[in-house]
């Protein structure tokens, strides 16, 4: 009587997970439907459901990061307190991210959600204020990197967002930011990283504008002009693109005589 008591529980117990398993991955499949229509809150919503289920599932964790940095984007800030507002959504990101390399310090996802985090709310601060920030993104990015076990999107993502941080950081005047530890940066880095991750993911409209802008740099326009040419022609894949491509074509405008 005893044995059958036990193997009923057991037989309760794993039915339950499965269940629960099931519902998660239901859960993220539906998420990840939403943040292909660039529906944020409603993405956000199904990932907190999942979240009340599995809490230290590393799949719904990192994309709870991803969705708030994408809510935090499209956030007004036109005030002092819808700035703040958007602050603290990224910073909600950052500590989604920090669980994710807790629970995944083995994904190049975990580092790379984390970069991106940090990477927003340096922006937000300004670089010059947050220096250990910065050195913290590029760390991270080049660690996702070196695990390189990230589909080709996200490796390519990974090669951008180094390459976006050395070209916003080399912007600067260098004496200041080698005083801080940032003189590592360097644009002609940043192109190639650009050039990377066009050849792992073609098809991201904002690879092609922001390697344009630090080909500009180099007065390399007729590289710059076919780059911008090509992010036009891109299928929108992010909800900053028709953002982007609007600046593509201004910038085709700005640099048609040269």
């Amino acid at each position: 009587m005893k044995k059958l008591f036990t193997l009923v529980i057991t037989f309760i117990l794993l039915s339950s997970s499965y269940i629960i398993s099931q519902t998660v991955e239901q859960l993220i499949t539906e998420c990840d439907n939403f943040y292909s229509q660039f529906n944020n809150q409603k993405a956000l919503e199904v990932l907190k459901k999942a979240e009340v289920t599995a809490p230290d599932n590393w799949e719904v964790v990192w994309r709870l990061s991803r969705t708030n940095v994408d809510i935090g984007d499209k956030m007004p800030t036109d005030t002092d307190e819808q700035e703040d507002a958007q602050l603290v959504t990224y910073q909600k990101a950052l500590e989604y991210a920090e669980k994710a390399v807790k629970l995944g310090p083995d994904k190049t996802i975990s580092y790379l959600r984390r970069a991106i985090a940090n990477g927003k709310i340096a922006l937000f601060k300004g670089i010059f204020s947050v220096a250990g920030v910065v050195n913290s993104v590029k760390a991270d990015v080049e660690k996702a990197i070196q695990l390189d076990n990230g589909d080709d999107f996200v490796m390519g993502v990974s090669h951008y967002v180094l390459a976006r941080t050395h070209a916003k950081t080399s912007d600067k005047w260098k004496p200041a930011r080698s005083i801080l530890g940032l003189g590592w940066a360097d644009n002609e880095i940043a192109i190639k990283e650009y050039k990377k991750a066009i050849q792992l993911y073609p098809e991201y409209v904002m690879f092609y504008v922001d390697y344009a802008i630090s080909l500009i740099r180099e007065d390399e326009y007729k590289t710059a002009r076919e780059m911008l040419n090509k992010a036009l022609t891109v299928k929108n894949a992010h909800q900053d693109d028709d953002k982007r491509k609007a600046e593509a074509k201004q910038i085709l405008n700005d640099i048609k005589n040269e």
